[in-house]
């Protein structure tokens, strides 16, 4: 059986930035199948719920991994050692499962894919990933926005 990760919020975990799930009907689908392995890269990096909203400032999650973006809240506060260790966490988990495919989050600066906020909080996309999702492309998983 295929197993793949996905973002907690997706599977109807209430763990966004604002308290809310995303929930996402195919997402539920494969959990309740028992594929899924369910993760949230930023409470697994040690982010409460709520949270203020971050978004990646510089580049994308791939340059936050080379150390040269990092990701701000909405606060001014650097949370870029969070979303590292929450991406390193879902990394762990993906691969202790067998996991060769992940169904993230779009635009999250955790587990965006191919979009991600541009760090101005104005709303405005750019290209790029996620740092959980860059991370898990480096591994070789095929990652999905849903």
């Amino acid at each position: 059986m295929e197993r793949i990760l996905v973002s907690a919020c997706l599977a109807g975990v209430p763990c966004r930035y604002d308290g809310r799930a995303k929930t996402d009907a195919g997402v539920v689908e494969v959990v309740a199948e028992g594929r899924g392995v369910v993760v949230c890269p930023e409470g697994a990096g040690g982010l409460p719920t709520p949270r203020a909203a971050a978004e990646i400032v510089g580049g994308d999650g791939a340059d936050v991994l080379d150390g040269r973006a990092r990701v701000v809240d909405a606060t001014g506060a650097d949370r870029t050692a969070e979303f590292v260790a929450g991406a390193r966490a879902a990394l762990a988990a993906a691969e202790a499962a067998g996991a060769g495919r992940a169904l993230l989050m779009a635009r999250s600066p955790s587990c965006g894919c191919g979009q991600v906020y541009d760090g101005t909080f104005g709303g405005t996309l750019r290209p790029g990933d996620g740092v959980t999702a860059a991370l898990l492309r480096r591994a070789g998983i095929v990652v999905e926005a849903v």
